[in-house]
Formats: C-alpha cells, structure tokens, sequence
C-alpha cells in the first residue's frame, strides 16, 4: 500500500494542467443549448402541444396521447439535430446514483435498411429490470417488475450523443424506487399550502415554486490518489488516515488562491452545467 501511495504521488504531481476553451465569449450563445426547454418545444411543436405541454408542467393536467407523440416526434428531431443516436430513460434510484437504460433511435427495416423511430409509448413509460435495485425490503427480489415514467415538469437534455428524458420510477404496485418521486410529491405539497397562505396576502397567486440550494463546499482528489484508498471507493468517505499537516486552524484557506488544475477543473465543469 505504501508503495502503492507513492506511485500515486507521482503520478498526480506529474500531471499538467488542462487547457480549457469555452464555446463563446458569451454565455448566453451556449446557455440550455443541450436542453429541450420550452424555448424548443415552441419552435418544434404545434401550438396546441406546446400548451398541453406547458399544462401538464404548470396546472399537473394529463397530457393526451396525440400531443404525446407529437412531443415524442419533436424530441426525436431536435436530439438527432443536435447528433443524438440514442435515448434513455434517465432516473433516481435508492442507490445514491443515476441509472439508465439506452436504446437506439433506428427501427430495422426487412429491407435490411434502418428508419429513425420514436413514439409517445417510447417516451411516456419504459419498464426496467428493478429487481437488482433497492426497495427498502417492500418486495422480493424476484419481483422485477419495475416503471419509469416520463415526468415533462423536467426537461430533457443531451448528453454526449444520448437524449436523456427524466422520469420517476416506480414498482409495478406503484411504490416509488427512487429519489425523485417523494420530492415531486414535496414540491405538490409545499405548492398547495404555500399558495393557500400567499393568497392571504395576494389573491393572484397561483403557484409557488420552491427553490433548491447547492452545498457550497466540495472535495476534488486526484484518480491515483482515489484509487489508493480503498474506504473512498468503497463508501466515498475517508474512514482511515490522519489528518493533513497542515489543516484550517488559521482558516487562510478561505477566499485563498485556487490551485491551476482545480480552477480549470471548474471552468470545464462550468461550461458542461451551462
């Protein structure tokens, strides 16, 4: 392991900084431009799929079946526009990740060609195998049977070459399997008694939209030191060790010069985010 450690030190002190260039000097030109925001969804739906769309996201209101295809079709045109190949399901399950299950935009043909191909069905509901996912004990694992559905108060995005549609995901007996469900079954909530005690005050308020903040603090490690530490990969927290030499007792760190690979680490993780 010592041996191990050493190597990693090399090898991180070895390493140059990253040169990043941003798409614009502008950020506004590159701004959701990987989102299918309502921005695009004006461009490449009808009218009357655009406000059952814009419904469904405001007022909860179901979406009917033909302005589903319709938004399935626009989604299909604008990821390929963008050199989309594939779609997923992208969803929140009880293990603290993201899951995904990929397919292919291409429908075979008997000719032996390929047709693009994406339908309302494809995009509302997919059904994953769940038994391999954590149920907190509400189920055998046998009973696989598990949906994603898609949830439009969240738009789409691509991601590398994939069309990412967000969705919840729940058991065939409608318990939820994820992170996502209970908070949109918060945001109802704080909605509905939020709006109730707003109208105390102002009668046209109609809706109230909670906001999320961010932990200001993270932690970057180098790979090789990552791969040297066995409690990190295992449970992504540090369990053994001791402390650094040099901690936060004079607390010099804050508002303190950022080291050239963390800086442009977040200017590229800047850039993906926009």
């Amino acid at each position: 392991m010592a041996t191990f450690r050493f190597i990693a030190l090399e090898k991180t002190l070895s390493r140059k900084v990253e040169e990043v260039h941003y798409p614009s000097n502008k950020v506004s030109d590159y701004f959701g431009s990987m989102t299918f925001n309502q921005s695009v969804m004006h461009e490449y739906l009808t009218e009357e799929a655009f406000r059952a769309v814009m419904k469904a996201i405001d007022q909860g209101e179901s979406i009917e079946r033909k302005a589903v295809d319709q938004v399935a079709s626009a989604m299909k045109a604008w990821a390929i526009s963008k050199g989309a190949t594939h779609y997923t399901h992208w969803f929140h399950p009880l293990t603290g990740s993201t899951a995904e299950k990929h397919d292919a935009f291409i429908n075979p043909l008997s000719s032996g060609l390929a047709l693009e191909h994406f339908q309302g069905n494809e995009l509302i509901q997919q059904e994953p195998d769940a038994s391999s996912f954590p149920s907190g004990g509400i189920r055998s694992t046998f009973e696989a049977r598990g949906y994603t559905a898609w949830d439009p108060t969240s738009p789409a995005f691509i991601l590398d070459n994939t069309l990412c549609i967000p969705t919840i995901f729940i058991s065939y007996t409608g318990e939820s399997l994820d992170y996502k469900t209970p908070l949109l079954k918060s945001v109802a909530a704080l909605d509905n008694i939020a709006s109730q005690i707003c109208r105390f005050f102002d009668k046209n308020v109609t809706k109230v939209y909670p906001t999320l903040g961010w932990e200001q603090e993270y932690f970057l490690v180098d790979e090789a030191l990552y791969a040297a530490r066995p409690d990190l990969i295992l449970t992504g927290k540090t369990v053994f060790g001791h402390a650094s030499a040099k901690d936060q007792q004079l607390s010099d760190h804050y508002f303190g010069t950022i080291n050239d690979r963390a800086l442009a680490f977040m200017q590229d993780i800047e850039i993906e985010v926009h």
